[in-house]
């Protein structure tokens, strides 16, 4: 698989219920129609490890067969679109894209 991953933070003024349910609600129905699109896992932060970790509210793992695959979604029409709802919200996000490799199933 090959993976878009985002690490987010809500905008200043939202809660952090409010943002998990924006991202798992709303701003997941216009997501899950990216072409390509094999899985996508989310993770809802709920504690830092370290101080260092804190003031992040979210995990995503989009995933594609291929880089290629990633490339399409990202310049589709489906991908503008839930880059629009976004908007200006003032939160904060990285965002980076690499191969991934299973290291263990239980």
């Amino acid at each position: 698989m090959y993976n878009l991953v985002l690490l987010a933070a809500r905008p200043p003024e939202w809660t952090h219920e409010r943002f998990i349910a924006w991202w798992r609600g709303d701003h997941a129905e216009l997501t899950r129609l990216l072409p390509g699109l094999r899985a996508w896992r989310h993770t809802d932060i709920d504690t830092a490890l370290e101080t260092r970790s804190e003031g992040w509210d979210g995990l995503s793992v989009l995933s594609f067969d291929s880089p290629e695959d990633l490339r399409k979604a990202l310049a589709s029409p489906e991908w503008e679109r839930a880059v629009a709802q976004v908007g200006n919200m003032k939160g904060r996000r990285i965002a980076v894209m690499g191969r991934e490799a299973e290291l263990f199933t239980g």
